[in-house]
């Protein structure tokens, strides 16, 4: 019951944001952004508190699938509410709360019965920053989406009310580097902390990972040398962060699919 009615809160103030934005409803846009942000709140209040319910346990997480898809659910409703401050960034804001919505069903979803893992405060803290780094990367891909269609778009010179989704193409693009530089800084941080903390790679599981997370890290710092040095933007721009984001999925879901639901192996 929580995460339908999560869901339905979320899906409102998604459309309510999206239409705030239009043309049609330029005299409702304000009492659409206020009932939207309203919504936001409520579905974040909830939601905090039913995954404290779940999530936290003495000395440690319980980290199911669902769980942790949820938990990076909420914190891309949270940006998504901050981000909406500015208008330009309202359809943007829809598209988080969309994601966020179906993130939010995700909950208590497990293959497994997922362990009661008595953690070190160290390790705490890297599955912490993991965690918000993987949500923040997220919401560039969102933004990178957005920049795709939206170049797609202008090429193809397409004018309907739906441009008015948009934030301008320049803004967008600074905004995705803006914050492939932030998530490759909270990225290095929870590699680091996780090689200098979690104990036997190998004997968790966790050697995949760790690769694919590397890689990752290596995609996310290319891109940034090419913007500082040569001026990428653009589709290349966008292609070569939806690659490292991809190899970033793979590095936690997709290793930990094949874990749960092939090998029939706990996560840790």
């Amino acid at each position: 019951m929580s995460e339908l009615t999560i869901f339905l809160l979320y899906l409102l103030a998604a459309a309510a944001f999206a239409s705030s934005r239009l043309p049609r409803f330029s005299v409702q846009g304000r009492a659409f952004f206020l009932m939207a942000c309203l919504l936001v709140a409520i579905g974040i209040s909830l939601q905090s508190n039913y995954l404290y319910g779940l999530i936290l346990i003495a000395d440690g997480f319980n980290l199911s699938l669902g769980n942790t898809v949820s938990m990076i659910g909420l914190e891309l409703a949270l940006i998504g509410l901050i981000a909406a401050i500015d208008p330009a960034l309202r359809g943007i804001s829809a598209g988080l709360l969309l994601l966020g919505a179906f993130a939010a069903v995700m909950t208590s979803f497990e293959i497994l019965p997922a362990p009661t893992m008595v953690l070190a405060w160290q390790v705490r803290a890297h599955i912490l920053i993991s965690l918000m780094s993987y949500g923040f990367l997220t919401v560039g891909a969102i933004v990178a989406v957005f920049a795709m269609v939206q170049e797609r778009r202008l090429q193809a010179r397409r004018i309907s009310a739906a441009n008015s989704l948009f934030a301008p193409l320049e803004t967008t693009e600074k905004l995705l580097f803006g914050i492939t530089a932030v998530g490759f800084a909270g990225l290095a941080l929870a590699i680091s902390s996780g090689l200098m903390f979690v104990d036997n790679l190998f004997a968790q599981h966790l050697a995949h990972k760790a690769v694919f997370s590397l890689l990752a890290l290596l995609v996310f710092g290319i891109l940034l040398a090419g913007r500082f040095f040569a001026g990428w933007r653009g589709t290349r721009a966008v292609k070569l962060y939806l690659a490292g984001f991809l190899l970033l999925c793979l590095a936690y879901f997709g290793v930990r699919l094949i874990l749960e639901q092939l090998l029939n192996r706990s996560w840790s």
